[in-house]
């Protein structure tokens, strides 16, 4: 069984942009929409309120000795952290954030949690720590214009953590040993300018490097850390080779990769021969890329894979026990093991389903006691949400292509108006669960359907590369070819078709409305980009080192000229016909509010009506729940204006 490391921020992932939920205020402007464009509540709406505001509680965990659980959970409409002592049953809030949620924490030791923070949106993250007695919290890490991440948490050592941190350089990250109580630090390893990501053996020594290298992918090691790093495999980035975890002799690893294959598979990896020792697992038809594991019996336990949901595979009976009692005590939701106390007696649950957020529990391994900590938003009653269908169909040029389909609940799945809600990434997917926007349009009457479209993650290197250059054009047509589909299946009014996405999904909607304009009704753009010129000389300057990767995957600014300016909306807007909203963060680091004002402003300059919404103190993907809020009213107000009339 895995102990999960919880890293700071879970929305800081290595794709370039991400799905996102949640938006801003509305700027005063002649276009934006009066109240009476809603429709009167009809018997079964539920209160838009319910499906976006902070949980009651999340992200749940178990200290190393067991004895006490931490949790989030809303402090002045903030996400803090509360401990648990189950002992004397004594409940301690130990954070007191006012300005934005905590967005993650883990455990140091039985007495000090650290969590990650940082400021409007700028992602520049800070690392804390608090005490479990609530006696107050200290920056460890005050710098300015700096980020940090969770490197390893060092489980024997309660006094320290291993941190990435670009204090020195913003472009790159060094690896420092972190004093949790004074903040003191200690170099561990310095990047020489190239390396992406480090990693650590069982034993919290950094003993892998990761380089991009002109496009290379670069496997360093050492056998120790007092020896330098030698290369020991380089390979096209096109090709993954990804280290998962080092075997508990601290000689070999683990690594997800699709060297001579289309799909990635989990090897066990010599770094002395340079050579893949043994498979471990694969599936043919989806990428693996992960592994569990019990530090404790030193073994791994299983695998999974992600096709329609996602399924395990075990290898250890033990392990697969606890999953058939847990399964059979929480019938009906997918079950997860998400923390574990040292000695392997007790555990964290958490449940979902696509029609429930779910529940945290703590399970006793030895009697088999299961009991809840608290409901995730226990005012949704799941009977009354929708159910998320996975479904596929074939583009035009012969690729499956999958996704989900929300109905509304109760409605015949005929002539229904739909909004096509493209993930981020793009070099990412959607995957089957509660999904509180399908939820809430569904609830207002609205089939939502999300797209895999080729470029998308988990199906394999084929797939992944089919998206390459194909920004709003094949990438685009397979969104064309699902609002086809639905048409044809007779679930889709053609007269009433919405798109909204957030990130690369803002830019599919703002692509969708110029390059298609007979498709949509209206679209919602969510910090997207429109302009591929500007967006590629932003990039943030921790992205520097894979910025020849965007170009391969994009386009190249001058080899590419012709290409990124055909695919640029901004250059296109005298095409875009139908009702546009756009919403952005303005301390955005990914895409600049310079991508949302240039369309807002070629459409305007054509008198053409645009609402567009800005939050001060918000970045990529707005946190803060009373921006969540006004994000969601203006959405319904245009969605009953321009697509449910």
């Amino acid at each position: 069984m895995k102990k999960i490391n919880r890293t700071f921020v879970a929305i800081f992932a290595a794709a370039l942009f991400l799905g996102l939920t949640g938006c801003s205020s509305l700027k005063t402007s002649p276009d934006s929409v009066t109240d009476n464009t809603i429709q009167k509540i009809k018997p079964g709406t539920i209160a838009l309120h319910d499906f976006f505001k902070n949980p009651e509680a999340t992200g749940f965990s178990i200290s190393p000795d067991g004895n006490k659980i931490a949790w989030l959970a809303p402090w002045k409409n903030r996400l803090n952290i509360f401990v648990k002592n189950m002992s004397t049953n004594q409940t301690t809030r130990i954070t007191g954030a006012t300005s934005r949620d905590i967005y993650g924490y883990f455990w140091v030791g039985n007495e000090n949690i650290v969590f990650g923070q940082d400021s409007g949106g700028d992602e520049n993250v800070h690392t804390f720590s608090a005490a479990i007695d609530g006696s107050g919290e200290t920056d460890l890490t005050p710098f300015e214009n700096t980020r940090t991440n969770l490197l390893d948490d060092l489980e024997n050592d309660t006094d320290h953590i291993l941190i990435t941190m670009n204090r020195d350089d913003p472009r790159v990250f060094d690896v420092y040993k972190l004093n949790v109580t004074n903040g003191e630090l200690e170099l561990q390893a310095r990047n020489p300018g190239d390396i992406v990501r480090w990693m650590t053996d069982h034993k919290g020594k950094v003993r892998i490097a990761i380089a991009n290298r002109n496009g290379q992918t670069v496997i360093l090691y050492r056998a120790n850390d007092s020896q330098p790093f030698h290369e020991i495999i380089s390979v096209d980035f096109r090709t993954s080779f990804v280290p998962l975890l080092f075997d508990f002799e601290n000689k070999k690893f683990y690594v997800s990769t699709n060297i001579d294959r289309d799909k990635q598979a989990v090897y066990l990896f010599n770094p002395e021969t340079k050579e893949l020792d043994h498979l471990v697992f694969e599936h043919p038809d989806v990428d693996v890329e992960q592994l569990m594991y019990s530090k404790k019996r030193k073994i791994i336990t299983g695998t999974g894979f992600y096709t329609d949901k996602y399924h395990y595979v075990f290898f250890d009976d033990l392990r697969e026990e606890i999953q058939n009692d847990l399964e059979a005590l929480l019938p009906g939701y997918e079950v997860i093991l998400t923390s574990i106390n040292d000695d392997e007696t007790k555990c964290i649950v958490r449940t979902y389903s696509d029609r429930s957020l779910g529940a945290g529990y703590i399970y006793d391994i030895e009697t088999k006691k299961l009991d809840k900590i608290a409901e995730v938003s226990p005012w949704l009653d799941e009977t009354k949400m929708a159910e998320m269908k996975p479904v596929s169909f074939t583009s035009r040029d012969g690729l499956t292509i999958h996704g989900y389909l929300t109905l509304p609940k109760g409605k015949e799945a005929k002539n229904l108006p739909v909004l096509i809600n493209p993930h981020g990434g793009p070099w990412a997917r959607d995957f089957w669960g509660f999904n509180p926007e399908a939820q809430f349009l569904a609830n207002r009457g609205i089939a939502v359907m999300q797209v895999n479209f080729r470029g998308s993650t988990g199906y394999g290197r084929d797939f992944w590369e089919k998206g390459f250059k194909q920004w709003g054009l094949n990438m685009q047509n397979d969104l064309t070819d699902a609002v086809n589909w639905l048409i044809e299946q007779g679930i889709a009014d053609p007269d009433r078709i919405a798109i909204y996405g957030a990130s690369y999904g803002g830019y599919a909607t703002l692509a969708g409305l110029t390059f298609t304009p007979e498709v949509y009704a209206c679209g919602i753009d969510y910090v997207g980009p429109s302009n591929l010129f500007t967006l590629l000389e932003t990039l943030p300057p921790y992205w520097e080192n894979i910025r020849q990767e965007f170009y391969i995957k994009i386009g190249d600014p001058v080899r590419d000229y012709k290409l990124l300016r055909k695919i640029s909306p901004v250059f296109h807007a005298e095409k875009i016909i139908a009702p546009l909203f756009v919403a952005q963060g303005a301390n955005d680091p990914r895409v600049k509010k310079a991508e949302s004002d240039q369309i807002v402003k070629a459409l305007r300059d054509r008198g053409i009506a645009v609402e567009y919404m800005v939050k001060e103190n918000e970045g990529h993907g707005f946190q803060n729940q009373e921006n969540r809020f006004d994000f969601y009213e203006a959405m319904e107000k245009f969605l009953a204006k321009h697509l449910l009339q």
